[in-house]
């Protein structure tokens, strides 16, 4: 059922984030950096008000490794 990412809050993110075993190493400003221990990438979701665009929000997910209907479910 892939196609059209939902409209989510930072904080959703970072919960499905969390849950996939993601954990928070630093913050700079308002960017929030998590590391996982099996996965090279650092990721780093920005904290800001409103929604995080779309764009970012599928860049995230690719670096997690998590798809886009695994990333609804979880919410």
């Amino acid at each position: 059922m892939s196609g059209r990412l939902p409209a989510v809050r930072p904080r959703q993110v970072i919960k499905v984030l969390e849950v996939k075993g993601w954990r928070l190493a630093r913050s700079k400003g308002s960017h929030h950096h998590f590391t996982h221990r099996n996965y090279p990438a650092v990721i780093s979701v920005p904290v800001h008000p409103g929604d995080i665009k779309r764009g970012t929000l599928a860049g995230i997910l690719k670096d997690a490794g998590i798809s886009r209907d695994e990333f609804r479910r979880l919410l």
